[in-house]
């Protein structure tokens, strides 16, 4: 299987103009997929450096309306699947119709909002199926059999696997009981995009025989951070070809 990364990054990290320039490096680098984060004040998922970067984001000026108009301009950039992440209080304030509706003028196929199952979802699935977005559900390794049943006989083209419980950042040491989990939702013949903790070819390497595409974020982040004043697009470029 070859190896495919599905990029996060954080709209407006560390400032509009460079959050562009960074998702075209992501591009250019090579990413099969781009997820970008719309910053929320109060995550429920993200660790320290997703949490910086959200921070950072809404201080130079995040907003909805702004976020749209920042994909709009990064779908000219590029003919990948573009996914929005965000978390149900930022959908529901703006409207969920209204919300999706500008997902889809947006140019974005889908959206991931983690802390919105797809049975209290304030009609998130229903509506954005009806779209023709993929509203991508997100499971983690401790989720019930009839539960995962329940989520894949609905037949969603992706999944987001999460490799395990907690929040983003720290690494993962991909063992027996993420293949297993990745094995099991394997069997139901979906789009697995996997994450949490993943910074190293080696992961990828080893998750590229279980999975659709790796999902890799915070280690772009704290690349950044780590490399202030130099350009943002050599950093990732640099990683990106790291990673692959």
């Amino acid at each position: 299987m070859p190896n495919r990364i599905m990029a996060h990054m954080v709209a407006f990290y560390p400032d509009r103009e460079s959050s562009i320039k960074i998702a075209g490096a992501l591009i250019d680098g090579g990413c099969s997929y781009l997820e970008i984060q719309f910053p929320f004040s109060d995550p429920t998922a993200d660790g320290t450096y997703i949490q910086k970067a959200c921070s950072r984001a809404l201080q130079e000026g995040f907003k909805v309306n702004p976020g749209f108009r920042l994909i709009s301009k990064i779908r000219k950039l590029t003919d990948i699947p573009i996914f929005i992440m965000g978390y149900a209080n930022t959908v529901c304030f703006h409207g969920v119709k209204k919300f999706l509706d500008e997902c889809v003028c947006s140019g974005a196929q889908g959206i991931i909002i983690p802390d919105l199952p797809f049975d209290y979802d304030e009609g998130i699935f229903s509506m954005g199926e009806k779209a023709g977005l993929n509203v991508i559900h997100v499971i983690a390794p401790s989720i019930h059999d009839e539960r995962l049943r329940m989520i894949l006989s609905r037949g969603p083209e992706y999944v987001y696997a999460v490799l395990r419980k907690g929040i983003t950042g720290s690494y993962t040491t991909i063992g027996d009981e993420n293949i297993r989990f990745l094995k099991k939702v394997g069997a139901y013949r979906v789009k697995i995009l996997s994450g949490f903790g993943i910074s190293t070819k080696k992961q990828v390497n080893v998750l590229s025989a279980y999975v659709h595409a790796s999902v890799v974020g915070t280690a772009f982040i704290k690349e950044i951070m780590q490399n202030r004043g130099k350009s943002p697009y050599k950093i990732i470029i640099k990683k990106m070809h790291a990673l692959l």
